[in-house]
């Protein structure tokens, strides 16, 4: 099934999983940066913690981790793909420097660490990679190693906010919508405003949770139109793989070559959004 199948998404990583190659991530991490920051600092990690990121792909949120914890705090990573892990350990390198990064390359549903290892956990854009059951094993493993009293904060994108003009308002929804149909990745990128929920049910007490939408409108800052043009087209070249296209052929083909100056995004009603939901919860006790 095309939408089951990562590498038909492309900018895939050694894993074989879409969107984790360290360029995607890089450019959707430069396009939504300011909004990233205060989606950050919504999860509670104070000064002084120890933290660990769950899922850091290139370590884009590294140093952010760094300034929230302090000079007294210790950020600790880990990522899937071995080269990911690579990167964002020389990124912690330079972000700490004089302080041995630990970012190791590891599944989060078996973290290498004791229990009640952090103060904190952050895990961004990662459980759109798992289906129900992966989840559920993945949030147990981000409590385990959580202490009592601790932050478990999980962010990730809600892809039925996604929307692009000019053209069909729907286009997008739709695409999603048709995709879910099997179990597979677009399912899962629908599934984020049930966070809360799932949070709650791995245990998590005082659990909260805001969705938000990110917009860029013409004209796109130049990192809004490199990622989104990018991520436009694979989904086009999936919607057009389709058996019954969502829309109409007509209406993806100018979506399909990044670069055209005819792009919708360049247009003078340029316009693009995507959803994400952050959810935070503690460890009970403490």
């Amino acid at each position: 099934m095309l939408t089951q199948d990562h590498s038909s998404w492309g900018h895939t990583a050694s894993t074989g999983l879409g969107f984790t190659s360290e360029e995607i991530v890089e450019a959707h991490f430069a396009a939504c940066a300011p909004q990233y920051r205060a989606a950050l600092e919504t999860a509670g990690i104070t000064p002084g913690a120890t933290v660990l990121d769950a899922g850091c792909g290139s370590g884009a949120f590294l140093p952010w981790l760094a300034e929230l914890t302090g000079p007294d705090g210790r950020v600790h990573a880990i990522d899937l793909a071995a080269e990911n892990a690579a990167a964002a350990a020389e990124r912690l390198r330079r972000a700490v420097p004089g302080r041995g990064p630990d970012v190791r390359q590891g599944d989060l549903l078996d973290l290498p660490y004791a229990d009640d290892t952090f103060d904190a956990v952050w895990c961004a854009n990662t459980t759109q990679y798992l289906d129900d059951a992966e989840l559920a094993r993945a949030l147990a493993e981000l409590r385990r190693v959580v202490r009592p009293g601790g932050v478990v904060a999980v962010k990730d994108l809600d892809a039925s906010l996604i929307t692009v003009r000019p053209g069909d308002p729907f286009l997008f929804t739709d695409f999603f919508r048709s995709a879910a149909g099997t179990p597979g990745y677009a399912r899962q990128l629908l599934r984020t405003r049930d966070l809360y929920r799932l949070l709650a049910e791995a245990g998590l007490v005082s659990v909260r949770q805001r969705t938000f939408v990110i917009e860029h409108r013409a004209p796109l800052p130049p990192a809004a139109r490199h990622f989104y043009g990018l991520a436009c087209a694979s989904i086009a070249r999936q919607a057009l793989a389709m058996p019954t296209p969502p829309g109409s052929p007509a209406a993806w083909h100018p979506f399909l070559d990044p670069a055209s100056p005819t792009h919708p995004l360049c247009s003078p009603s340029g316009y693009i959004s995507e959803g994400n939901t952050v959810a935070v919860g503690r460890v009970p006790g403490g």
